[in-house]
């Protein structure tokens, strides 16, 4: 079995006007939904083997104020091609992934990754799905699962919605 985890990055600021995209920091909320973000995926055993983060300031602060929660540090590659990625760039990323690694988490950024998503998962709680059709919030991560590899493989419409988990479903946290 392969474990995809794609993870939003946290809230970032927009109180800058001019800062280019790629610059934009975390506000405080971002802050705060991060490392809520990490126990959760520590509690509930996500800590995946490898993550593949965009090289934007808004992801690479999002996994620093997660990875201090996890018991176990994943490796950790910053990627250039996940910023403002399509659906198919972020894919042929994923499917560069060694064999070995088992689970994998991608920390990046709307549309891409909500679009990956709905691509990959052809089953799960229905419930989930139209929540992950509907909206994928900051902060948001989306847990499919496949039954076969290797990474190369990986094809639409194969995976199970296993997770859909937003900050605001999580104790202390407000929409």
């Amino acid at each position: 079995m392969l474990r995809l985890m794609l993870l939003r990055h946290a809230k970032s600021d927009w109180s800058r006007p001019g800062l280019p995209d790629r610059d934009r920091p975390l506000n405080a909320r971002g802050r705060e939904a991060a490392p809520m973000m990490a126990a959760h995926i520590s509690t509930h055993d996500l800590v995946p083997q490898r993550a593949v983060v965009s090289s934007a300031v808004r992801t690479r602060q999002t996994w620093k104020l997660m990875t201090p929660a996890f018991s176990r540090k994943p490796e950790t590659i910053f990627e250039r091609r996940i910023y403002e990625a399509s659906p198919h760039t972020i894919l042929s990323v994923i499917k560069e992934t060694p064999d070995q690694v088992r689970s994998l988490m991608v920390v990046g950024h709307n549309p891409g990754l909500q679009s990956l998503a709905l691509a990959l998962v052809g089953s799960g709680d229905n419930g989930l799905r139209d929540d992950l059709a509907a909206k994928f919030p900051t902060g948001a991560l989306a847990v499919i699962d496949f039954a076969g590899g290797p990474w190369s493989a990986l094809r639409a419409g194969t995976g199970t919605l296993e997770q859909f988990v937003k900050p605001r479903s999580l104790p202390g946290e407000e929409d």
